[in-house]
């Protein structure tokens, strides 16, 4: 079915405008637009306006729950799906067929079985994935604790099907965009302080959403989840602090 052409026009805007703050936000700090990648986080949108979105040029698609990226990813041609909301360690053989990338590890045993799975061929030949870092110690968070993931990181650089790409975290809860900011900045100085003793570990930092994706591409984003800049309002059935507004 070809994409609705109205659609795609307005996404082409909406992708545009979102590349254009990341441009000035690199600019602010003396970065490469290139150097950031955008992930249009695509929870509760449909499979026709996601096919319209992939032909205005939003190829890469995050999504949250695995289920409703089973639904929706053979109906959408052309795209690439990161998981970006939490993945139980059950399901994890269905997200493989799925997504190409796991943006959201958060246990040692998480990458432990998506490492067997993948030896055992159910998934690509070395998957990418993020280790999600709890920055602010916020027990509604998901995510590894600093001293938790420093202690085990060793370890799950060793696993022979998996690729640790970087790290990924979600920002603070907060009432205007700046506040995020020592969230951001600790993540950065947290991968860096990894990076020094195991450079194994990545470079990719995926932080930032809709409300305050230009603080986290000050702060060093290499990947930023938008979701309601591009798509618009969806219906609120998860938290604030959701990975991928």
């Amino acid at each position: 079915m070809e994409p609705d052409p109205t659609l795609v026009v307005a996404y082409a805007s909406a992708r545009a405008a979102v590349l254009e703050r990341i441009a000035a936000a690199c600019a602010r700090v003396g970065r490469e637009p290139a150097s950031v990648k955008l992930i249009a986080v695509s929870k509760m949108v449909d499979a026709k306006r996601l096919r319209a979105a992939v032909a205005a040029g939003l190829t890469e698609l995050g999504e949250n729950r695995i289920q409703e990226a089973a639904a929706k990813a053979p109906l959408v041609p052309g795209a690439a799906w990161h998981l970006v909301g939490h993945l139980q360690g059950n399901k994890a053989r269905l997200a493989l067929g799925i997504f190409e990338t796991i943006e959201s590890v958060d246990s040692i045993e998480l990458a432990q079985r998506l490492d067997r799975l993948v030896g055992e061929g159910a998934g690509a030949t070395r998957l990418p994935i993020l280790l999600q870092v709890n920055v602010d110690e916020d027990p509604a968070k998901d995510g590894f604790e600093a001293d938790g993931l420093r202690s085990t990181l060793a370890a799950i650089l060793t696993l022979p099907n998996v690729e640790v790409r970087g790290l990924m975290t979600v920002g603070r809860l907060a009432e205007a965009p700046g506040q995020a900011r020592t969230t951001f900045a600790g993540l950065r100085a947290f991968s860096a302080s990894l990076q020094a003793d195991a450079p194994g570990l990545g470079p990719e930092l995926s932080m930032g959403m809709s409300d305050d994706f230009e603080v986290a591409v000050e702060e060093g984003a290499t990947i930023v989840r938008v979701g309601r800049a591009i798509f618009g309002e969806r219906l609120q059935t998860d938290g604030p602090d959701h990975p991928g507004r």
